[in-house]
């Protein structure tokens, strides 16, 4: 079953942003929503280093709905700080010292910053213990690195690692 169905998770994932995507619900894009929301997953199992295992599914569902409403919140604060000019800006670069060891937690807590307006990944050291994040305002570097620990990583250790 594994061989043919290997990431049941992503085969709705993948199907509903195709369906989002294309904004329809046709029978054919269903159709063709679960065709390669089948297909990729399948065709690229080589490619993945290890099986994606989610131990707490309701605390993935919970940090979506904190990301989406971050992603919210920080979309109406740069839009303030783009109108309030340049001056008003701090920009400030932080080393956030990570607790994660699984690479796709790594790799979304990055990508979460990322989507995050105001915030983005810049650099992941070599050993992937530290991750360099710029802000576009920020006075307080501690605060700045508490909240994404809180926010973001704890939720993503509690989801991906045992």
């Amino acid at each position: 079953m594994k061989k043919w169905l290997p990431h049941p998770l992503l085969t709705p994932i993948l199907t509903l942003v195709w369906l989002l995507l294309n904004n329809t619900l046709a029978p054919g894009h269903v159709v063709l929503g679960l065709l390669l929301g089948w297909a990729i997953p399948r065709f690229t199992l080589n490619f993945w280093p290890e099986r994606v295992r989610i131990y707490r599914p309701l605390s993935l569902l919970r940090f979506l709905g904190v990301f989406l409403f971050d992603v919210l919140v920080a979309n109406v604060a740069v839009a303030r700080l783009v109108l309030a000019g340049p001056r008003s800006l701090n920009p400030l670069f932080v080393q956030v010292p990570l607790n994660l060891t699984n690479e796709l937690a790594v790799s979304l807590l990055a990508n979460t910053i990322c989507l995050t307006p105001g915030t983005v990944s810049a650099r992941l050291s070599p050993d992937h213990r530290t991750l360099m994040v710029h802000a576009l305002d920020c006075t307080d570097a501690q605060q700045l690195i508490d909240t994404i620990k809180t926010r973001f990583e704890a939720p993503l250790k509690e989801i991906f690692e045992c």
